[in-house]
């Protein structure tokens, strides 16, 4: 059989197959080099940024796992302390909540790493997380100089492609991975993350799930960041685009895929106030059991 007959006709998802089968071999090597995984989520959703693949990875070799909450700046103070306790007290795993973008916590991060590894000196740090969940960024924190780029959308320029190995203070090295692909499924947040939003095959359908996901959490959500009163998804695209005048010359009638992009963008760069507590994943988890 020709390599033809099997490789998919969509050129973009062969794309990335290839990149994904490539993130993880990397992945492998990184944990063969390193004596900490750290492994980077969105404290806003911790659950849906995390990749069980990359724990158990980490686990099978022997590698022990920090789960570093990043973005607490954007929710509050208990909300983070509660999902510290969670990785901690339900699944067994070290966690610290950062804002590594505000350069809060980073502190208590690299005292953990070492509490973590205390018979071990240098230790080599592995960097991990999905895309967009401030790897490079807590990379430059912790440097204490911005020699890795960072950029805020996944794909553009600064989304981190290669490995590099840096001292970041005592005898700590990090290594700063390729973002890892989300794990296969349809949620929103793999999709918003796996790929830049102008490449997005359907950005209105994606915004559509991503406003209903918001406003499961905060009703209010799209009236603080917009001034949008409705809670329809549909009408608050349709009010947005109005709002920064995105119409059709023709007809006056609003372009929903500039203002699909514009909330996806605005979700990622934590413009719109959401998050999710362990106690409404508890809750979410009895009501679909």
């Amino acid at each position: 059989m020709s390599a033809s007959v099997i490789k998919p006709d969509n050129a973009v998802l062969w794309e990335v197959i290839i990149v994904r089968l490539a993130s993880w071999r990397l992945v492998r090597e990184l944990l063969e080099m390193c004596d900490v995984a750290l492994e980077v989520v969105d404290i806003r959703d911790p659950i849906s940024t995390r990749s069980r693949k990359l724990e158990a990875l980490a686990s099978n070799k022997g590698v022990p796992v920090v789960v570093v909450l990043n973005k607490a700046d954007l929710i509050p103070l208990r909300v983070s302390e509660s999902w510290r306790r969670y990785f901690e007290e339900y699944e067994g795993v070290r966690a610290v909540y950062i804002s590594a973008r505000k350069r809060l916590g980073t502190r208590i991060l690299r005292k953990t790493v070492k509490d973590v590894v205390r018979d071990k000196s240098p230790l080599t740090v592995s960097v991990f997380g999905i895309p967009k969940v401030g790897k490079s960024t807590l990379i430059n924190t912790l440097k204490g100089r911005h020699s890795a780029s960072t950029s805020p959308y996944p794909g553009t320029p600064g989304y981190t492609r290669k490995s590099q190995l840096f001292k970041i203070g005592g005898n700590i090295y990090m290594i700063d991975t390729p973002g890892l692909v989300p794990p296969d499924g349809k949620d929103v947040e793999s999709i918003i993350r796996s790929r830049p939003v102008d490449k997005l095959d359907n950005p209105v359908a994606v915004a559509l799930k991503l406003i209903n996901k918001v406003l499961k959490y905060n009703p209010y959500a799209f009236l603080q960041a917009y001034g949008i009163e409705s809670r329809v998804p549909g009408e608050i695209l349709a009010e947005l685009a109005r709002k920064r005048g995105w119409v059709y010359r023709k007809d006056g009638e609003p372009i929903l895929h500039e203002a699909a992009k514009a909330v996806i963008r605005d979700y990622l760069d934590g413009k719109i106030v959401f998050y999710i507590t362990p106690q409404q994943l508890e809750g979410s988890r009895s009501d679909s059991a």
